[in-house]
């Protein structure tokens, strides 16, 4: 038997079989079924001698705060990205060490490089970047 004459032989029911998982997995909703957004309106703080602010103490460290990946990149410096992936809005962006540091969404595998652009065929669309400003030991992150 052929391959496409195998596969007329599965019918509608095996085909949505296959194709009912994707459809889920590549839905725009956060785990209680809510919609996700890309954050904007951002302007928080993180204080890097609170419990908190330990995440970010080494270079390649990062957090999560308010749907914004904050991470202190391999040179040292401050960047903050969406969590919200570009490509289907799924909250799975962190930051890889790879590459010189990258972002990427762990739901379909889009990468990013540190300025937002898209560094594979995944999306064309580029990741939300928030401006970063050190004053002492006070992280600001904003639109």
């Amino acid at each position: 038997m052929e391959r496409k004459e195998f596969l007329r032989t599965l019918g509608a029911g095996a085909a949505f079989a296959l194709t009912f998982p994707c459809v889920q997995g590549c839905s725009s909703k956060g785990e209680d079924d809510e919609p996700v957004e890309i954050p904007t309106g951002v302007d928080f703080t993180i204080d890097l001698n609170s419990t908190e602010g330990s995440g970010l103490q080494n270079n390649g460290d990062f957090i999560l705060k308010n749907e914004v990946v904050v991470v202190k990149n391999l040179e040292g410096n401050f960047i903050a990205a969406s969590q919200i992936c570009s490509h289907q809005q799924t909250d799975q962006v962190r930051f890889l060490e790879e590459q010189g540091g990258i972002f990427h969404c762990f739901t379909h595998g889009s990468e990013f490089d540190q300025n937002g652009t898209p560094l594979n065929s995944v999306t064309n669309n580029p990741l939300k970047i928030f401006n970063t400003e050190l004053n002492g030991d006070i992280l600001r992150v904003f639109d």
